[in-house]
């Protein structure tokens, strides 16, 4: 059975997901499809328990995709981050600097929201389309590509025939693979452990990095849950010592996280699952192939540091609807694909530098090496033109006023 529509979107994650809406809502006939049926409760078995920090830039791709009236009312917005360096002799805060988005903006660096919610409220919105078909627990297992469609086949046999095939499938893309485009990939030997906490002392919206060895301990805000306040944890280490925590008995890991944390958010207890991520870097050689677009980690993956990962991910989707939307004519033609290269390709490159030198100051091990890293962060907070710049560059806003 052959099917035919305008956009096949492989891949039904989050950057999936507000593809299949964004495009859907921009009136293109969309199909999208996902080897897994979406978990859209954080007590399911395999929920995805980490967080996305949607950044200012990011809003504008979200309410054209009418997604963003639903999610605000879930979000807690990131008004400050606070970076702490810890790497002294003993594990305590010998830097505290704190970033405040009020410096540089009437609106807070962004709002956070749990990624299964985020999940549940982004299919409830394809539902609303009727343009849009989604098909989670089907994956796309062939691709032929010509010079005027993508012609797909899913996993029960139906072939999709396409003038634009989205690979939003993940860093192991297999579109990308089908299409021959190599990656270049910098693995580190880290995990993360990801999961909430509660804690007695309210976050204020504030996101806290905390730097020793091994990786940042981050706490990021959510709402609170039954009274009581709650934060999302990405905790980085090296990939034995990941695995050595995440097996912990629960009072064992709380008074290693309790103590990784500095007290800063005074008695932490576990508020959920753990969950392992490995940790890595990766760029595609290209963003785009014949009729096919690479959209977030299919094109690049990098540590969960800065909330740079999805935002670079809607970031790509703008980019791609903007040139779909200029020449509907053109959709999937080698020139509108040639330009979304081009567009993303270079700044995608520099983020993905610019984190991974981030996460290789955050594992010093070395006394003189972590000594340097804390004058660096007093150093750059210091100078509030340089500051100003860094919280700019780190929103993704070009123009510095």
């Amino acid at each position: 059975m052959r099917i035919s529509t305008e956009i096949l979107i492989s891949g039904g994650g989050v950057a999936g997901l507000t593809a299949a809406a964004a495009f859907g809502s921009a009136g293109f006939e969309v199909i999208c499809v996902d080897p897994s049926p979406p978990v859209t409760s954080a007590e399911a078995e395999g929920a995805d328990l980490r967080t996305t920090a949607f950044l200012q830039p990011s809003v504008k791709v979200l309410q054209e995709a009418g997604l963003w009236s639903r999610l605000l009312p879930y979000a807690a917005p990131l008004q400050i981050m606070r970076i702490i360096d810890a790497g002294g002799v003993d594990p305590v805060p010998r830097v505290i600097k704190e970033f405040d988005a009020s410096e540089i903006s009437d609106l807070p660096f962004g709002w956070n929201l749990p990624n299964w919610l985020l999940r549940r409220e982004m299919v409830a919105r394809l539902a609303e389309l009727p343009n849009v078909r989604f098909l989670p627990g089907l994956a796309t297992t062939r691709l032929l590509t010509r010079e005027a469609e993508a012609l797909v086949t899913l996993s029960d046999g139906q072939k999709i025939a396409a003038k634009l095939l989205i690979a939003a499938d993940g860093r192991s893309s297999p579109m990308r693979e089908a299409l021959g485009i190599s990656v270049k990939t910098t693995r580190y030997g880290q995990k993360a452990v990801v999961f909430a906490l509660r804690h007695p002392i309210p976050h204020h919206n504030v996101s806290t990095e905390i730097h020793r060895s091994g990786g940042p301990f981050t706490l990021v805000p959510l709402p609170d849950r039954d009274g009581s306040p709650c934060s999302a944890v990405v905790w980085m280490e090296t990939g034995p010592e990941a695995q050595r925590l995440a097996a912990l008995p629960v009072a064992e890991f709380e008074a290693a996280a309790n103590l990784r944390s500095c007290g800063i958010l005074g008695e932490l207890r576990l508020a959920s699952p753990r969950s392992l991520w490995p940790i890595i870097s990766q760029v595609a050689d290209r963003m785009s192939g014949e009729r096919t677009a690479l959209l977030a980690e299919a094109a690049h993956v990098l540590p969960p540091i800065g909330a740079q990962g999805l935002n670079m991910s809607l970031a790509d989707l703008a980019c791609l609807l903007d040139l779909a939307q200029a020449d509907r004519a053109g959709l999937g033609s080698p020139a509108m694909l040639d330009a979304y290269h081009r567009s993303r390709h270079l700044d995608v490159t520099a983020r993905v530098t610019g984190i991974d030198a981030l996460n290789r100051a955050s594992m010093m091990q070395g006394q003189g090496l972590r000594d340097l890293r804390a004058g660096a962060l007093n150093a750059a907070y210091s100078l509030a033109p340089l500051r100003k710049t860094l919280m700019k560059a780190g929103l993704g806003l070009r123009n510095a006023d």
